[in-house]
């Protein structure tokens, strides 16, 4: 199969590789139940070592950063309650942790959750963490241009391999919330 975006070795449908996925991520693609059909949900096979943004586009092609979203863990709190969201932007921007994200969760504070927070709440390696297999109860933040797009490299949730997802298909995720002006 021949990747939608990018120019990679290894494409295949995710459904077709649920074993190249962390449990709860496999489990969200075996469950999919979305408009956009789980087929067209393609794992790419990347290097583990290449993960980050910035090498990552050295190595698979800079003219996929327009085309990648980088999923964070965000804590959220307020008198003395915690909330935890992920958030989804473009790679060439930030997340707005202190306004858009901060106003949507209500939250007196907002910051990047601490990595072991991150990878043990999710099941994700940290480097790779996915919006596609996050805890039910979490607010997924998705800024309004990653939707926009026909096809988004995110990660796969290891730091080896990559998810090739239609933009739309995150704002059908359970308690995905659209913004605008979520990645400054």
């Amino acid at each position: 199969m021949r990747a939608p975006i990018g120019d990679f070795d290894r494409a295949m449908p995710a459904p077709d590789c649920l074993d190249e996925l962390p449990r709860p991520v496999a489990d969200a693609v075996r469950h999919w139940s979305g408009g956009v059909p789980a087929d067209r949900i393609v794992y790419v096979d990347t290097e583990p070592e290449w993960a980050d943004t910035a090498v990552f586009l050295e190595h698979y092609g800079k003219d996929l950063l327009d085309r990648s979203a980088n999923c964070v863990v965000v804590a959220g709190k307020r008198g003395g309650e915690t909330t935890l969201a992920a958030c989804l932007v473009l790679s060439a921007t930030r997340v707005d942790v202190n306004g858009a994200v901060r106003r949507q969760l209500g939250a007196r504070k907002a910051s990047f959750a601490p990595m072991e927070v991150a990878t043990g709440e999710t099941g994700m390696e940290y480097g790779g963490i996915t919006p596609i297999g996050l805890p039910a109860d979490w607010p997924v933040l998705i800024d309004s241009a990653v939707v926009d797009l026909p096809y988004v490299l995110v990660g796969s949730g290891r730091r080896r391999g990559k998810l090739l997802v239609p933009g739309k298909a995150f704002a059908q995720l359970p308690n995905a919330v659209v913004l605008e002006g979520l990645g400054v």
